[in-house]
């Protein structure tokens, strides 16, 4: 049965830790957003949508749209100088394309999304990128897993399909899914939230590949 892996983008593939947390910054300072947050506050909301995320750290719903569209214009400016491939995620998709197709599932805005991985050198890898504007439900939802699997064509029954993230949305959308998935901890979700969703856990990206591709013999 042939093999599918989609993967998550934020620490599973790349870290924009730097990137993310200072376009946040730049946007309360300039929306004058006097509210204290920590790092870690953000940190703990990567994997979200952003709307989400600015609520969650306080900002009115009413005012969500404004911060959400000030952070994209800054974003786009600074991400690729900010992020980086984390590591073994080139060897991964370099192993993992060998013997699979591959697709991201992303909460990221596509069209943002697609410089940066040109930038990183990897965009060849992916055959479908899912991000936020194509879908009305982010992931924990399935919807995005949903629309990979129908730009790519896909079958649940005839085909071989992973997930491989970070944190606890992208396992719950998998399992919705009714797709396999893996946790790694090479992010934002902790082994104890990982651990509760699937029952594969590893260490980053290079280790899940490894594992997907000898899935019948650790059975």
């Amino acid at each position: 049965m042939e093999k599918v892996i989609l993967f998550d983008l934020d620490g599973t593939v790349i870290d924009s830790t730097d990137a993310i947390v200072e376009t946040f910054y730049y946007v309360f300072e300039k929306q004058k957003f006097d509210r204290l947050v920590l790092v870690d506050d953000i940190k703990k909301l990567i994997g979200y949508p952003l709307d989400i995320m600015f609520q969650s750290l306080g900002v009115d719903e009413k005012f969500t749209s404004l911060f959400v569209d000030e952070y994209k214009l800054r974003y786009r400016d600074i991400s690729c100088a900010q992020t980086f491939l984390l590591q073994n995620a080139k060897e991964s998709l370099e192993l993992a394309s060998s013997f699979a197709r591959l697709g991201i599932v992303t909460t990221k805005t596509a069209l943002y999304t697609q410089p940066l991985l040109k930038h990183l050198k990897i965009d060849h890898y992916f055959e479908c990128l899912v991000g936020r504007e194509h879908v009305q439900n982010p992931k924990p939802h399935p919807e995005p897993i949903h629309k990979a699997m129908d730009k790519m064509k896909l079958n649940i029954n005839q085909f071989d399909i992973w997930m491989i993230g970070d944190t606890k949305l992208d396992l719950i959308a998998s399992n919705c899914a009714g797709i396999k998935c893996i946790g790694v901890l090479s992010g934002y979700g902790t082994k104890e939230e990982l651990e509760e969703y699937s029952s594969f856990i590893c260490n980053d990206t290079l280790e899940a590949v490894n594992n997907i591709r000898n899935f019948h013999n650790l059975l």
